[in-house]
């Protein structure tokens, strides 16, 4: 994202939610002994068999990706100075020796002792500042840059194993954004970044990667050399890519379960799986269907208007009917349902009256709406109850389905278009407030600009109050301000969520322990270990 944080095209084709197609891995990295489907790990103590629900077929740069599949990997094959807690994200060293003072301007590293990377060299402060350099670099604009460049100016080497962030100002989530930055080796990637893309990984965690076949599994094997805070439980792990539900849900039953985890586990499945056996447990996050407004589309360049279809949604209803109770209604910016939530001034909550009275304070009558929207089956069931309501209140609504790609291709041309319904999830990245806003609204963000074509002063203000909120070493005083901007993106409600949608994981608890599910795509089995 690097002239200051922004999701580009490039980027954002890389998030799972909305990328249709993605790269293909070079043969040379496909298994070679037999049909996918029937290589296993099995169950034994020294295995495990995972199943995502994503493909793995998509970027694996640690510094670009927001593949669900590669992401979760990642968290088992690299590591950042700074590791969390996957769930909270409570900060514990990672490739770091200790944690530093993060109250200043200044963080200091040394590296962990005899920490290597998976080809057996040693991890130096060159490979800290290569990685830094790259993510913090304007031409390069990386997906992880936005996260960055408000507040860190450099981070440069102090000695052979030590490192130094410069901060521009003091920046309170300082030690949770850095878990999102994954250090990779110099010597390895240093104008090859087209080989990380294509599936190469070669990172200091506990496990790596031993086999790569696309759209099928991915295969790791305990890495020996590992002496960070959590070696690995597993001599190896066979992670399979099932993208539809049915043979997903079928992984994790009957007697002998072919997977011990499976996450993306449909509601509606939830309670056979537990008759069978299994834990099934479902967790709030930031995945979330969100509407996105036009804003140079008359009528929708009006706040009113866009306030007035958001109040004539039934939200509990689509949360009943659309995800199966899986859910919650969008009533602030951040789901109501994390910590670092507030209300925001607009709720809205479902009042038909109200949209009316304000489409007449707007000047408006007589409106047709074409929706598009992407066409995965969560969103086809979401929007018949957006339809439903706009229709209700006159609103006479068209629904545009059509494939992921196919939609973002015609914004990216410029196409014209009034309201777009689809989702997507940053908590992947990280939980605080400032990430959570940032991932959309930004004066660089290919959402916020060019999508929504919302540029003016009302966008240049709720942008400064966000740098501001972001700036302020006060807690409470920061606090104060993000309440500012949650009321502030009610009010304008240019891209804002509908419902908050909760991620499903299954497990076998007499096969494996120490796993939760978490509100983000993928799992964490870095503390799991067989019962």
């Amino acid at each position: 994202m690097s002239q200051s944080p922004s999701l580009s095209r490039r980027q954002l084709l890389r998030y799972t939610t909305f990328a249709g197609a993605a790269l293909a891995f070079p043969t040379v990295l496909a298994a070679c002994g037999g049909p996918a489907s029937t290589n296993k790990t099995g169950s034994s103590a020294g295995s495990l068999t995972a199943v995502i629900g994503y493909g793995n077929n998509q970027t694996w740069d640690p510094l670009q990706t927001a593949s669900a599949f590669s992401m979760a990997a990642i968290l088992h094959c690299y590591e950042s100075l700074v590791e969390g807690d996957p769930i909270t994200r409570a900060p514990f060293p990672g490739l770091a020796k200790a944690l530093p003072d993060a109250s200043g301007t200044s963080l200091k590293f040394d590296l962990r002792d005899g920490a290597k990377w998976h080809d057996g060299r040693p991890v130096t402060a060159d490979d800290v500042v290569f990685t830094y350099a790259r993510a913090l670099d304007d031409k390069e604009n990386v997906l992880i840059h936005s996260f960055f460049s408000t507040w860190l100016q450099e981070v440069r080497k102090t000695g052979d194993r030590s490192v130094e962030f410069v901060l521009k100002f003091p920046f309170p989530y300082a030690l949770q954004r850095i878990q999102c930055c994954k250090i990779v080796p110099k010597h390895v990637y240093d104008g090859k970044w087209a080989d990380a893309a294509a599936g190469k990984v070669v990172g200091s965690g506990p496990y790596k990667v031993v086999e790569q076949a696309p759209l099928s599994h991915t295969s790791f094997e305990k890495f020996a050399d590992y002496n960070g805070p959590r070696p690995a439980a597993y001599d190896k792990m066979l992670w399979k890519s099932i993208v539809d539900s049915a043979p997903r849900v079928a992984a994790i039953s009957g007697a002998k379960p072919d997977a011990q985890i499976v996450e993306n586990i449909p509601a509606a499945n939830a309670d056979q799986l537990r008759a069978a056996g299994r834990t099934v447990e479902f967790a709030d996050g930031g995945n979330n269907l969100f509407l996105l407004f036009n804003t140079q589309h008359k009528p929708f360049d009006s706040n009113l208007v866009r306030q007035a279809l958001h109040y004539a949604i039934d939200k509990k209803k689509m949360v009943e009917i659309g995800l199966k109770g899986a859910g919650s209604p969008g009533t602030s910016f951040i789901n109501p349902k994390l910590p670092s939530s507030q209300p925001a001034s607009q709720d809205f909550a479902y009042n038909p009256d109200k949209a009316k009275q304000l489409l007449q304070q707007a000047g408006v009558s007589g409106l047709r709406v074409t929706l598009s929207t992407t066409n995965t089956s969560l969103v086809a069931d979401c929007v018949k109850v957006i339809k439903e309501g706009w229709d209700a209140i006159g609103v006479q609504t068209t629904l545009d389905s059509q494939d992921t790609k196919a939609l973002f291709s015609k914004l990216d041309a410029g196409t014209d278009f009034q309201v777009v319904a689809t989702t997507n999830n940053p908590m992947q990245f990280g939980n605080d407030p400032d990430l959570l806003i940032r991932y959309y609204y930004d004066a660089k963000s290919i959402l916020t600009s060019k999508y929504a074509r919302w540029t003016g002063p009302d966008a240049q203000s709720l942008l400064a109050l966000q740098d501001q909120a972001a700036a302020e070493a006060d807690e409470a005083k920061r606090t104060a301000l993000n309440k500012q901007l949650l009321d502030r993106i009610s009010e304008q409600a240019v891209i804002y969520p509908v419902v908050f949608t909760q991620l499903g994981t299954a497990w076998d608890p007499k096969a494996i322990s120490g796993v939760r599910a978490q509100g983000y795509p993928g799992i964490y089995l870095n503390q799991a270990k067989p019962a």
